[in-house]
């Protein structure tokens, strides 16, 4: 049974003002990507879609507001957000802790969905 275990030393930093920790994203299964994002207190992410791509954020910890084509939503601990293909996104920290997530996409997340919308 494959398990992938969580290696928290492999979380980078992104151009879009969030880390990043990649739980699952291997080439074998395109089929999905998972990932844990960390959102610092205060902070905004960058606007930005993704090409070709639906993504799930599952709340793990933390509150905050998300931003799905121009509607925002307050969302906290075990919400689960769907984010349609090519919709601008962007989610705020709006607590005193960090805010923590799992990225689910469909089908996997590879760099040239990402597109920047600032």
């Amino acid at each position: 049974m494959p398990i992938e275990r969580f290696r928290p030393e492999s979380e980078f930093d992104t151009r879009e003002r969030c880390f990043i920790t990649e739980l699952r994203n291997v080439p074998e299964d395109g089929a999905c990507s998972i990932a844990r994002a960390r959102v610092p207190p205060g902070v905004t992410t960058e606007l930005h879609r993704l090409r070709g791509v639906v993504e799930h954020y599952v709340i793990l910890d933390g509150q905050g507001v998300v931003e799905v084509a121009g509607q925002p939503n307050p969302v906290a601990r075990l919400d689960v957000v769907t984010i349609p293909a090519e919709s601008p996104q962007r989610i705020t920290n709006t607590g005193s802790g960090d805010l923590t997530f799992l990225c689910v996409c469909l089908p996997r997340w590879v760099p040239e969905s990402y597109e920047s919308l600032e």
